[in-house]
């Protein structure tokens, strides 16, 4: 085999598995621009500032999950598994969050809600979500969620899932080491 075509086939190779790797840090911009446009996957429309009235009248029960993306070292969860909320009244929920490496990361949560009709009628006033958050070595944080169920939930929901899923981001946004002065 000569060894013109070898080279040739390596350098393709080679610029494949670049592409490939280009590709995989889009997925997260990529997916946040489809879920927006389409509006799938329960993902949730970002801070809201309506008023409602409660309705004491009904509850719903929210469940909380916290999942690590691959590669994603810290510990990140819930304080409570779940709450049971009444329609149009302002909640809160605080996640916790442990960076137990040696070095600095930036990290981002991406949430989605479940189920999917229901989406539309979770709403955020406050959440970490909205930025970037970044740990020092053994640092621990506390992060609120404060959220409203609509009113206008279809009757026929009881029962919402809010998930987050923690993605590693420090190679795109490298954090700045604190002094301990």
């Amino acid at each position: 085999m000569s060894e013109m075509p070898v080279r040739r086939l390596v350098g393709r190779l080679l610029l494949l598995v670049v592409a490939m790797f280009g590709f995989g840090f889009a997925l997260v911009p990529i997916y946040d621009v489809m879920c927006q446009a389409f509006g799938i996957n329960g993902k949730t429309a970002g801070a809201y500032q309506g008023v409602q009235s409660e309705d004491q009248q009904r509850q719903v029960r929210v469940q909380f999950l916290a999942t690590n993306a691959a590669g994603m070292s810290w510990e990140f969860r819930p304080r409570a598994d779940d709450l049971v909320v009444h329609p149009g009244a302002s909640n809160e929920m605080l996640f916790v969050a442990y960076n137990p490496s040696d070095k600095p990361m930036t990290a981002q949560a991406i949430p989605s809600v479940a189920p999917s009709k229901a989406a539309a009628f979770f709403h955020k006033t406050e959440c970490f979500c909205f930025t970037q958050q970044v740990l020092q070595p053994g640092e621990r944080i506390e992060m609120p969620v404060r959220f409203i169920v609509d009113r206008d939930l279809p009757a026929d929901v009881h029962h919402l899932t809010l998930a987050y899923t923690l993605f590693d981001i420090t190679a795109r946004k490298p954090p700045v080491a604190r002094s301990g002065g």
